[in-house]
């Protein structure tokens, strides 16, 4: 029987190209290679798409990107090219595709653009579609689908750059409607990428001024004081929820570096929470997960705090690097890496 092509792409023109080089590396070691005819694609910061066939190992760090190792690719969104054109000095060759697992974090691979692609190619794609990848990647959106919804989330405000020219009066606003502390980010972004913690007038200036660098829109939220907890739902109909992880950092938040770049975090696998408060949250993360549209795979994190259970995002396209929760959420639920790449990998297919 013939294998199945899958193409893993990595990189990304986003501020999130480093962790989704990691990510990569987590993914790709769980490709059955017995089972999967395996193609990398490579996207730089800048966008170009390039064919990699170095050494896996060259990923992680950003050193895959060498002329040796790279060739320009394109994928036409034309469907009777059904993969990819590979455009070699002697002319363009085609690489067809069964299944694209696209390990791209933040802007430009988890906010619906390159899944528009996918689906204009037709071809199947881990994670989630349009849509549900758009509305979670803009958390106004989100917060307002989730109110609609009834889940409960965090109350929030959007702000956009020219309404700081009434700062004064929109801090009188903010102050009176979330209090401080109140935490700032930017409305697309992930990985806590532009995320701020204001404490005062001038911290919240600065941190809305922050947000402003990575998004033409900040959303301001009120803060939430409780357990970091988070869960994994895989599926596409009647998905399923995982075991719940807990975060405790051990910095204020749980920001870029702790996620991502050192060891200022404590996890804790399961959460430290009572049965009952598991299953409620269990609960409310598949009712999110469906109320968005989502689909293969997404992590919901709260925030809990006795009875109370605040919804703090979603992620289409959560880390997969080795510290991340995602991966050992469903590795601590008894699957391998093979076991979860394959099923997502399948989950697409069947979608």
């Amino acid at each position: 029987m013939a294998k199945c092509s899958v193409a893993v792409i990595f990189g990304g023109a986003s501020s999130e190209y480093e962790v989704s080089l990691r990510s990569a590396s987590f993914v790709l070691s769980g490709i059955d290679r017995e089972k999967y005819d395996l193609t990398m694609v490579g996207i730089t910061k800048e966008g170009r798409w390039l064919l990699y066939t170095g050494p896996e190992t060259a990923i992680a760090d950003n050193s895959w990107n060498r002329p040796e190792y790279v060739t320009p690719v394109v994928l036409p969104p034309d469907p009777s090219f059904h993969g990819l054109l590979v455009l070699e000095d002697s002319g363009i060759r085609t690489i067809s595709l069964d299944v694209v697992f696209p390990v791209l974090h933040g802007k430009n691979g988890e906010d619906g653009t390159i899944q528009g692609v996918f689906q204009m190619a037709r071809l199947p794609f881990v994670g989630c579609g349009v849509l549900s990848s758009a509305i979670c990647m803009d958390k106004s959106i989100t917060h307002t689908i989730l109110d609609q919804a009834g889940i409960p989330n965090a109350v929030w405000a959007d702000v956009y750059p020219q309404d700081l020219e009434a700062f004064d009066q929109l801090e009188s606003e903010l102050a009176d409607g979330l209090g401080y502390p109140m935490f700032i980010k930017p409305a697309n972004a992930g990985s806590s990428v532009g995320v701020s913690k204001a404490t005062d007038k001038k911290s919240l200036l600065n941190g809305l001024k922050l947000a402003f660098q990575h998004d033409s829109k900040a959303i301001v939220e009120q803060f939430v004081k409780g357990r970091e907890v988070e869960c994994a739902v895989f599926g596409n109909r009647n998905a399923k929820a995982s075991m719940l992880g807990e975060i405790a950092p051990k910095k204020e938040f749980y920001d870029y570096e702790a996620k991502y770049e050192d060891d200022s975090t404590d996890l804790y696998i399961p959460a430290r929470i009572p049965a009952e408060t598991t299953s409620l949250v269990q609960e409310l993360a598949v009712a999110a997960f469906e109320a968005l549209e989502c689909s293969g795979l997404a992590r919901v994190d709260f925030f809990v705090q006795g009875d109370e259970i605040i919804l703090n995002e979603v992620n289409t396209l959560p880390g997969f690097t080795g510290i991340s929760m995602y991966p050992k959420l469903m590795m601590e639920g008894g699957l391998s890496a093979c076991e979860l790449v394959g099923g997502l990998i399948q989950l697409a297919l069947e979608k």
